[in-house]
């Protein structure tokens, strides 16, 4: 049974999807390293290191299909080492000749290190066509809400008016910087880790750089310029991605947590009937997906705080650093590709009160075009003293719950220099919105240059 909700069968639809899943399991990556094993065969076969018939047994017996996972188990538990059960199962399952020819002078590091870059590669085809997709949701909503005019808020409180399509455009911009540096952070991640017993290479002699590109040519990967045994920074800056990105959905389903509140109740994410908020309160819905989205980010966050850990490596060779990348590189991958399907659930389903925001902005009473006035006011008494009218105006207008016309008419410093009809154009302006639409329409512009 499982002890963990990434596994459960109960939940792990919440913590992982199927697909990443069938990269990252047991069996996955035990046939993985199996792969990675018969393309070293085939390389130190190539430059003559082993014999090619011995090179050929390796490579079809190579399926873990053949092996005895709880065999392989034991040994690993009976030698205290990560991969000597592995190549013990293996040579049984092998022709005589070519027992000792198996994982010929590698090292953990070379098989494990090896097949994260194999991970990165497909976790990182995975996240970037989910991201293209979310980033399109995330156009979607700001074509279609360009001049969906709501509150703006800042410290939670209501500021000026903006679109809900500006708010969308903000997300579509940090989106394709992620899409950005995940295209420049694979031409640094995938490479292949041959370097033997200190990243030397020397129990291979004159052929171990031939054998090395080799090797690389035949699991496609780059050949690195140095061994990267300690250094982990490539694992590092990978997981910090997959956390930045979570980060940036976090942030998505946090905002649309806040304004689906019923006082608030501008958006409200995707709700199937049959789904139960509460099993004491039956009226309840809960915002389930971005609430999780929140979830996942932080752990997601955590994760990335371990692997950065790793950079911090001793000599030349430190498990304490990649063995915890044994932990967190998995658990990131499963937890940031969930988060990257759920918030294109959340957006593609995503409801959208355009009528409340409307009114929420209107149940303000005109103070949120008190910036309108400031740049009325300035012109007249310059922009401090004009804060400072307006300051004292507004905050004696809010206490007794006045609208803001009727607080700067009350105000006989300020209606010094602001007729009635002028204040009345400042509260009625419709140039309330800057150039937040010339902003909406450079992102959407610049969709393909991301």
């Amino acid at each position: 049974m499982s002890t963990s909700v990434l596994d459960s069968v109960v939940y792990r639809h919440l913590w992982g999807t199927d697909e990443v899943r069938g990269l990252l399991d047991e069996t996955a990556r035990l046939q993985g390293w199996l792969d990675i094993l018969a393309k070293l065969a085939e390389a130190q076969a190539e430059v003559g290191i082993i014999p090619a018939d011995c090179a050929q047994m390796i490579c079809e017996h190579a399926d873990v299909a053949l092996l005895d996972i709880d065999e392989i188990a034991e040994q690993t538990r009976a030698t205290g080492h990560s991969t000597l059960g592995l190549i013990r199962c293996l040579q049984q399952v092998l022709p005589e000749p070519a027992r000792e020819w198996v994982y010929y002078g590698a090292t953990v590091q070379d098989l494990t290190d090896t097949w994260f870059a194999t991970v990165m590669r497909s976790v990182g085809d995975i996240v970037q066509r989910d991201l293209k997709t979310l980033e399109s949701e995330a156009v979607r909503l700001a074509v279609e809400h360009r001049d969906t005019i709501m509150c703006g808020r800042t410290h939670g409180q209501p500021g000026l008016p903006i679109t809900f399509g500006y708010k969308a455009a903000v997300w579509v911009s940090e989106l394709r910087r992620h899409l950005e540096r995940l295209r420049e952070g694979r031409t640094r991640w995938e490479f292949v880790q041959l370097g033997g017993a200190l990243g030397t290479m020397e129990f291979w002699g004159d052929a171990a750089v031939p054998m090395l590109r080799a090797f690389a040519r035949r699991m496609e990967l780059k050949v690195p310029e140095i061994p990267w045994l300690t250094s982990r920074d490539r694992i590092s800056e990978f997981v910090t991605l997959l956390a930045m990105i979570s980060a940036t959905i976090g942030k998505i389903g946090q905002e649309i947590y806040e304004l689906q509140r019923p006082e608030i109740d501008e958006l409200q994410e995707p709700h199937k009937h049959g789904t139960v908020g509460s099993i004491t309160m039956p009226h309840k819905v809960n915002p389930e997906i971005s609430e999780h989205l929140v979830t996942l980010s932080r752990l997601v966050r955590a994760d990335a705080s371990v692997a950065l850990e790793g950079i911090l490596s001793e000599h030349e060779r430190d498990g304490r650093s990649w063995k915890c990348e044994w932990v967190v590189v998995p658990e990131a991958c499963q937890l940031a590709c969930v988060a990257t399907r759920l918030a294109i659930d959340l957006l593609s389903g995503l409801r959208v009160n355009t009528q409340r925001m409307r009114d929420n902005l209107i149940a303000r009473g005109g103070y949120v075009q008190s910036a309108a006035a400031l740049r009325t006011l300035s012109g007249s008494v310059g922009k401090h003293t004009a804060q400072q009218l307006l300051y004292d105006a507004t905050m004696k207008g809010i206490g007794d719950r006045s609208s803001l016309a009727e607080a700067l008419l009350s105000d006989s410093r300020i209606h010094r220099y602001l007729t009635a009809d002028q204040i009345a154009d400042v509260i009625e302006s419709a140039d309330v919105l800057g150039s937040a639409r010339y902003f909406i329409d450079t992102v959407i512009q610049n969709g393909g240059a991301s």
